[in-house]
């Protein structure tokens, strides 16, 4: 948990801080409970100091968007170089992109901000996304932007409705994330990621 501010801070690190909290707020509480007040409170700062970092609530959600799938993506094309060289298993995608949904607070994020018709703060998300994409491209592997559109729609509905769905069907709760790993290996072919370690 962040701790309260008490000296004053740069003005970069004291943002950062403020992303931070925003962020623990998001994953303990919802999006809705992402307020400048409630960061404020977090870190010990006034609802003015807030403000003059991100100038409103939607650039708060907007920075916080922005933050998280950075972060996010970052880890999520780590792992996939690390497949392609044969050092990770596949699943490792998966599980990367559903727990950024689900843990990281992306799902709730998303949903929120459509949802609420704040539509344009979705776009750091989206941007941080197709350059991931654009940073993975290989001659071998052309369907990458359909790889990361499918297991992205699957990995949010996942996080909004995938455990009372596969409980009112009898499925267990990890069914979408194993359904998104076959389609992953049938898009990419059985032998992707061990072409390093053979």
């Amino acid at each position: 948990m962040i701790s309260v501010l008490r000296t004053r801070l740069p003005q970069k690190e004291s943002r950062e801080v403020a992303l931070a909290a925003a962020r623990e707020i998001l994953i303990e509480q919802g999006p809705q409970a992402v307020t400048l007040k409630a960061v404020a409170a977090r870190i010990g700062r006034t609802h003015a100091n807030v403000l003059h970092h991100f100038g409103s609530a939607r650039g708060l959600q907007t920075a916080l968007a922005s933050c998280i799938g950075q972060h996010v993506t970052q880890k999520i094309g780590e792992a996939v170089l690390s497949v392609r060289r044969g050092e990770a298993d596949p699943r490792a995608i998966v599980d990367l992109a559903f727990d950024a949904f689900a843990k990281e607070g992306a799902g709730p994020l998303c949903s929120w901000m459509a949802l609420t018709g704040n539509v344009e703060a979705l776009a750091p998300i989206l941007k941080a996304i197709h350059t991931m994409v654009d940073g993975l491209e290989d001659p071998g592997h052309t369907m990458v932007p359909q790889i990361t559109l499918a297991l992205t729609l699957t990995a949010l509905g996942d996080t909004l409705l995938g455990g009372p769905m596969a409980e009112e069907l009898g499925l267990a709760r990890d069914s979408a994330r194993e359904i998104a790993l076959r389609q992953l290996m049938s898009m990419v072919g059985p032998d992707y990621g061990k072409k390093a370690a053979a």
